[in-house]
């Protein structure tokens, strides 16, 4: 009406809008990522100068700036390997471990472990340390002296006894132990499962495949396994697994076009493979006519096998089992030299059993019969 200043029309509230944040939620996302290494020092630059073994990738690199250095007339920019020290407890590297006794303990007096910076994932080369994942495999590797060169160990891990033993162990044998960030952990582990624990195992040492026999044929009734082409690391493990369940005495692989004892193959396994020794050989058939000759008689598991598992006599005997690769099985050659193909009998229209489980069932069928006589 007349008179009246008040103006319908007039906007009530601030045209700007409440500002956005995060409340406090998403604070741990805003911290840093801890001191970055100096260039020298990262394996995978250039630059590197480290101790620790110098990664292919970082070589071809540094071998391609000499090149490019010499072609244009310049001095060229790459690091010096060997000339800086860049292990835990001797350059510098700083363990937060669970008790300071204990990371003191294991920078004094037990193998070096690489340095890596706060929030970087490790990325060893195919040759290099794997990390040996979950509390069991860990915890059994360390009972069966296996060479370690660092314990990493999650903050606020929940302790039960087999943490309380694999942090007493490794203090004991002067492994370095390292307390680290979940997320650091699971960053150096591509996401794996590793219950909070990591332990950095050297390269696996395969024994000399004579020395597999030798031994094997020492005992009372010898059982090895072989794998012809076997890819998944874990269908290795679980082998590995069950051979030691069923008392085998051994398993052989080849070297090439197949999965070795990888950190998977190390935590499928559950420990195993700390107590049952592994060989690598050039060519599989040559070595099943070797161990042939040895007295072992040879079985190949197939589908379609003209024996039947249950009927199987040789397995009171000196027996090698020969585990197919997944999907195409035995490979021709061989298939060949095996002494007998053997099938597992089925009741459903199944066409196969997965590898591991096919040698699971064999070597449980074998070890049945054995304890009968």
């Amino acid at each position: 009406m007349p008179g009246n200043s008040y103006n319908v029309s007039k906007r009530a509230t601030s045209k700007k809008g409440a500002s956005v944040g995060s409340g406090g939620k998403n604070k741990s996302g805003l911290k840093g990522r801890g001191k970055t290494l100096p260039a020298d020092e990262r394996p995978w630059h250039k630059a590197y100068s480290g101790t620790e073994k110098l990664p292919e990738k970082t070589a071809r690199k540094q071998d391609k700036e000499r090149r490019a250095a010499a072609a244009e007339g310049r001095a060229p920019k790459v690091g010096v390997p060997g000339s800086k020290d860049t292990t835990w407890g001797r350059g510098g590297g700083r363990a937060s471990g669970i008790t300071r006794a204990q990371t003191t303990r294991g920078r004094a007096a037990g193998p070096r472990g690489p340095r890596v910076a706060p929030g970087r994932r490790s990325n060893p080369t195919k040759e290099g340390p794997e990390l040996l994942l979950g509390r069991n495999p860990v915890v059994e590797a360390l009972r069966a002296l296996v060479p370690a060169t660092a314990l990493y160990v999650a903050q606020g891990i929940d302790i039960d006894d087999r943490v309380t033993e694999i942090v007493r162990t490794s203090g004991d044998r002067g492994i370095p132990i390292l307390e680290i960030s979940r997320n650091e952990l699971d960053r150096m582990t591509g996401g794996v499962l590793h219950q909070g624990i990591g332990l950095q195992v050297p390269p696996f040492a395969y024994e000399d495949f004579d020395d597999l026999v030798a031994a094997a044929l020492e005992q009372t009734a010898p059982l090895l396994v072989a794998l012809d082409g076997i890819t998944d690391p874990r269908n290795v493990g679980a082998v590995i697994r069950s051979v030691a369940a069923f008392g085998g005495h051994g398993v052989f692989m080849t070297e090439r076009r197949a999965a070795g004892i990888t950190a998977t193959a190390w935590r499928t396994s559950a420990g195993a493979a700390a107590r049952v020794p592994v060989s690598q050989v050039v060519n599989l058939t040559r070595a099943i006519k070797s161990a042939q000759k040895a007295g072992f008689t040879a079985i190949g598991l197939d589908a379609d096998g003209e024996t039947d598992l249950y009927q199987l006599e040789a397995a009171v005997g000196p027996l090698l089992v020969v585990v197919g690769s997944e999907g195409r099985g035995l490979s021709r050659l061989v298939g060949e030299t095996c002494d007998l193909r053997v099938s597992i009998p089925m009741a459903s229209d199944v066409e196969s059993l997965n590898a591991s489980v096919a040698a699971a069932v064999t070597l449980a069928e074998v070890a049945r019969r054995r304890l009968q006589g």
